[in-house]
């Protein structure tokens, strides 16, 4: 089988993988928005055997484990709808901030990590699909220059407590911070002017996964 044959299947099971995923989830985004989708999971699969970017091997796990794991975590929070910015911090390759980017096109998205490789990769991943609403961001979230955003996600960044408290220097008045958890983390602390932590829980589509959010919104209104 030549690798073009092989390519085209690939590009067909993932684009059918995440149409399927996107429909259980009650996303329906454009099939522009899809393709795109598609694309990035391509491009991920291209890139990561050389510079070690994923520990999923084959597109089709990139696409539910990444992909629709991104999606999964956007249809309990739907502040987004609203959101006109939103910090990755600690995004690694880009996730889940370049599939939030593609679903939620009115978001200006910020990927913040201080790996110049990932860094690398999203900004492959913002030219070859025109993404403008997309700015990698090179360095620590707490040593580059700040953007205040209406929503903050950071995954595995550290502990809880203190991964809020990095949150909320990129947080704007009124803003919401998105902090996954393990099933054995506790209700972290708020860090100041957050109210008190939301326990959301999610099902990644097409695996055995659930997941956890703790949601924290700001008291204080934007003027």
């Amino acid at each position: 089988m030549k690798d073009g044959d092989t390519r085209e299947e690939s590009e067909v099971a993932v684009f059918s993988i995440l149409k399927a995923g996107l429909e259980t989830l009650d996303l329906e985004p454009p099939v522009e928005s899809t393709s795109q989708l598609t694309a990035l999971i391509l491009l991920l699969d291209l890139w990561a055997p050389k510079i070690n970017l994923t520990g999923h091997r084959n597109p089709e796990s990139m696409a539910r484990r990444l992909v629709l794991d991104a999606a999964a975590l956007a249809s309990k929070v739907p502040e987004l709808c609203a959101a006109r910015s939103l910090a990755d911090l600690g995004t690694g390759a880009g996730f889940p901030g370049l599939p939030l980017a593609i679903l939620f096109p009115q978001l200006e998205v910020y990927l913040v990590d201080s790996r110049k490789k990932r860094n690398h990769f999203q900004r492959e991943a913002r030219r070859r699909l025109h993404l403008k609403n997309v700015h990698p961001v090179l360095g620590r979230s707490d040593e580059v220059d700040q953007v205040k955003c209406d929503c903050v996600i950071a995954q595995a960044m550290t502990r809880p407590d203190e991964a809020l408290r990095l949150m909320s220097q990129w947080a704007a008045p009124g803003s919401t911070l998105i902090l996954p958890a393990s099933d054995a983390a506790k209700r972290p602390r708020e860090p100041g002017d957050f109210e008190s932590p939301e326990l959301r829980e999610y099902h990644v589509p097409g695996t055995d996964i659930d997941r956890r959010l703790w949601i924290l919104k700001s008291d204080i209104s934007e003027a």
